[in-house]
């Protein structure tokens, strides 16, 4: 197997587990989890702190979530395009949020920050990755641009808005579907 690919292959077999287990978790536990010899492990990465590195970098790109929303059918009604991405987005925030509060808690503010910032293994920073999610989810409304009060721009950045304070919610807080029906039909009856 390339290095690469091993590479990546651990990380996604290791994921589950620092959430679960944070820096508590075992090289034993990771060699089981990715089927691998505890050995390849150093081989690979030469610490468990550049395999944490690796799993907030896997967790950061947005490109399942991407890959998710792109293959929304355009003839499917908005309301439920919306939905549709709304779920994949709601999945990558999660996930990343449990991953980020999993590999950082503990370590100085210092090593956080430049953790979030660093261009991954792709090349993406955070702000590439705004980026791309806004132009995926832009291309949801294009075909109802002719319907919508604001650019398709702007809806794509509001929406995508909405949907990033949903992942920390607050007690009370709307639900996904509340939160589409009011983006598209405002909180003011007619």
């Amino acid at each position: 197997m390339a290095p690469d690919d091993r590479r990546r292959m651990i990380v996604r077999a290791v994921l589950p587990l620092v959430v679960e287990h944070g820096h508590g978790v075992t090289t034993a536990q990771i060699a089981r989890a990715a089927g691998i010899g505890e050995g390849t492990i150093f081989r690979v990465f030469k610490d468990k702190d550049e395999l944490f590195d690796a799993c907030v970098e896997a967790a950061l790109n947005p490109a399942e979530a991407l890959e998710m929303i792109g293959e929304i059918p355009a003839e499917l009604p908005l309301e439920k395009r919306l939905a549709e991405a709304a779920e994949a987005m709601n999945a990558h925030l999660q996930r990343m949020g449990a991953v980020m509060a999993a590999t950082m808690k503990g370590r100085p503010r210092a090593a956080v920050e430049e953790a979030r910032n660093r261009k991954s293994v792709t090349g993406d920073s955070r702000r590439e990755s705004l980026e791309a999610m806004q132009r995926a989810v832009r291309e949801l409304f294009v075909p109802d641009a002719a319907r919508l009060r604001l650019p398709v721009d702007k809806a794509a950045s509001l929406f995508l808005a909405l949907l990033f304070t949903q992942s920390r919610p607050m007690p009370g807080a709307p639900t996904t579907d509340e939160v589409i029906d009011v983006f598209l039909h405002g909180s003011v009856l007619a």
